[in-house]
């Protein structure tokens, strides 16, 4: 996906007033991903994002332990300057959604049974149970 476009989705779904805040948020948002994510799986999900976000879900740094829903949107609000836990909820909301989109199913599929249950409602992607 161009990096124009995947911006503008966010820009859009998060509703942020420019693309810089939309930019913010998709480093940071998958900065954090990329922690919890290995193998081809990773590998894929990059192959289907702008190549700078790509790098950026590829080269994270390493999570010493998984972290739940609720943690992952915690780290957001900690990485991101002037958020709360509500502003990152949004953001992560916004970015995965976007990411998903460009994943498609069966990919998003993989993610989520790479990462602890609940992740489907970041993703936007409520599953089953």
């Amino acid at each position: 996906m161009r990096w124009e476009a995947f911006l503008e989705q966010i820009q859009e779904r998060g509703e942020y007033a420019t693309s810089r805040e939309a930019e913010r948020a998709a480093r940071t948002v998958l900065a954090l991903l990329g922690a919890h994510l290995v193998g081809e799986v990773r590998a894929e999900l990059a192959a289907r994002l702008p190549e700078t976000l790509a790098l950026i879900l590829l080269n994270p740094l390493q999570a010493a332990e998984p972290l739940s829903p609720d943690r992952f949107v915690r780290a957001t609000a900690a990485w991101i300057e002037g958020a709360t836990e509500q502003t990152a909820t949004w953001d992560v909301g916004a970015v995965l959604s976007v990411t998903a989109d460009a994943a498609g199913e069966e990919l998003i599929r993989r993610v989520l049974i790479q990462l602890p249950p609940g992740y489907d409602l970041l993703f936007g992607r409520p599953q089953r149970t």
